[in-house]
C-alpha cells in the first residue's frame, strides 16, 4: 500500500471512509464529509483564535467536576445518522474538526475521539469556511444529531443558536448580540458574556 502522505495523492473525487483516513501522514488537517475530503481553512486569525480561547476558558471552568467534556480542535469528531448504532472505522464516512465541542456521554469518547455526535457544537466562522460552516456542516450536525449548534460570527458580534426540535430538524433558537449574555439550552446557568467573549477582536 503506498504510503499517504500529501493531499495530492489523493482523489478529491473519491470517496473514503474513516478507516482510510486513519492510514494518512497529511501534514494538512483535512475533514470528511460523507466520504468527500473538505480541506481545512487555512489558520484562523488572532480574533478568530481569541473567540476560542475565551470559549474554552469560560465552558472549561463551567464542565469541571461535571460529566460533560470540553474538546477543542484538532479533535476527530465521527458522525453517521444518530439512529444507527456505534459503526466501525470502514462504516463511518464523515470525520470533522469543530472547533469546540462539548460531549456529555462518556461511551462516545475512546482514544482517537468522539464516535457519535456530540452533545454541543460551536462553530467560528473565519474567511473561507462560512459556506461549509452555515451550509454543509449545518446539514450534517442536524442528520447526525447534534442537540445543539452555534455559529459564531466575529465581525458582527453575534452568535446564532440552533436547538434540534422532535423531528431532528434546527429550529433558531435565540440571536445573541451586542452586550448580551448567550445562554445554552444545554446548560441555563451558564452565562458567557458577549463583550468579555469579544474582547479585542
Amino acid at each position: 500500500m503506498t504510503k499517504i502522505t500529501h493531499i495530492s495523492q489523493l482523489d478529491m473525487n473519491k470517496t473514503y471512509s474513516y478507516a482510510d483516513y486513519l492510514t494518512w501522514q497529511l501534514d494538512e488537517i483535512v475533514e470528511l464529509i460523507k466520504g468527500k475530503i473538505s480541506l481545512m481553512s487555512p489558520a484562523p486569525n488572532l480574533g478568530h483564535q481569541r473567540i476560542e480561547r475565551n470559549l474554552i476558558i469560560d465552558i472549561g471552568s463551567y464542565l469541571r467536576g461535571k460529566k460533560c467534556q470540553l474538546f477543542p480542535a484538532p479533535f476527530d469528531v465521527r458522525l453517521y445518522d444518530r439512529q444507527k448504532s456505534l459503526l466501525t472505522n470502514q462504516d463511518i464516512y464523515s470525520v470533522v474538526q469543530p472547533g469546540v465541542c462539548v460531549i456529555c456521554n462518556p461511551n462516545f469518547l475512546d482514544k482517537q475521539g468522539c464516535n457519535g455526535a456530540p452533545d454541543w457544537i460551536i462553530e467560528i466562522l473565519s474567511k473561507g469556511n462560512s459556506k461549509k460552516e452555515m451550509q454543509v456542516k449545518f446539514a450534517l450536525y442536524q442528520e447526525s444529531g447534534v442537540q445543539e449548534y452555534w455559529i459564531i460570527y466575529p465581525n458582527d458580534v453575534a452568535i446564532h443558536q440552533f436547538i434540534l426540535d422532535e423531528n431532528r430538524h434546527y429550529q433558531l433558537n435565540a440571536m445573541f448580540t451586542d452586550d448580551d449574555a448567550a445562554t445554552p439550552a444545554l446548560f441555563p446557568d451558564l452565562k458567557l458574556d458577549l463583550p468579555q467573549l469579544f474582547e479585542s477582536v
